[in-house]
């Protein structure tokens, strides 16, 4: 796995944040009255993300706090998977200080990416309780696709639309990941390593689906950039 130039920091990425909790805030809700979203959030955290999982995680933890402070309420779960086998889930929760605690002083290590893994837990969890999203992201791919797509289909039996987002570009994550994507009846996007708010844009984009639906996401797409638009075209055609 190689490595990747850091994703660029600066006063502009805090004021756009800023404007998502904002956005994120007055996102109506479409959901029965009482329900709460549940998203489930993955993250690659091998060794391939090193040079920019010091950023990834600030937008994430951003998101989270977003997310949680949403009208309608929504509980997320934060899994991710490193070194050799090692698989870690947290607890589900709408606490977003939690949240980014359980982020705080999370590393990266070296291992072999776990996303059949991670699919076959979320689907675990749906069989347990309502899920309404699986967001993954990550760069790599060094498992069987047809053991992935296997998975995706059965969390598509299952009714849980995978966001898979791709930090980089590599072909076969990418085909991997659309079919996943398509299964489960989700959605596919990409950021690139000099692109942070790309990847903001698009966690903001699922918080908004999480919590108020697919009429929520495409009326936030309307005046969002051409990344979050595509997400919500491809939602828009299930």
């Amino acid at each position: 796995m190689t490595a990747k130039p850091t994703l660029p920091a600066g006063p502009g990425a805090s004021k756009s944040v800023s404007a998502f909790l904002d956005a994120l805030a007055k996102t109506p809700v479409v959901r029965p009255s009482g329900a709460t979203g549940r998203l489930i959030f993955a993250l690659d955290a091998t060794m391939s993300r090193a040079p920019t999982w010091a950023m990834a995680r600030k937008v994430q933890g951003e998101m989270f706090e977003a997310a949680a402070s949403a009208r309608g309420g929504l509980q997320v779960q934060l899994v991710s998977f490193r070194g050799v086998g090692e698989f870690d889930v947290r607890g589900w929760t709408a606490d977003s200080q939690v949240l980014k605690a359980s982020m705080a002083g999370y590393g990266v290590r070296g291992g072999f990416t776990q996303i059949e893994r991670t699919i076959a837990h979320a689907a675990a969890e749906a069989a347990r309780n309502k899920v309404h999203a699986l967001v993954f992201v990550g760069d790599a791919l060094e498992e069987n696709p047809d053991a992935v797509c296997a998975a995706a289909g059965r969390l598509a039996l299952a009714g849980v639309p995978a966001f898979m987002f791709q930090e980089g570009a590599n072909a076969k994550v990418e085909a991997t990941f659309r079919e996943v994507a398509r299964l489960t009846r989700g959605a596919y996007g990409a950021f690139d390593a000099n692109a942070a708010g790309t990847l903001r844009d698009l966690l903001r984009a699922v918080a908004i689906y999480a919590v108020g639906g697919a009429t929520a996401l495409a009326d936030h797409a309307r005046g969002a950039g051409s990344a979050v638009r595509r997400l919500a075209d491809q939602m828009g055609r299930k």
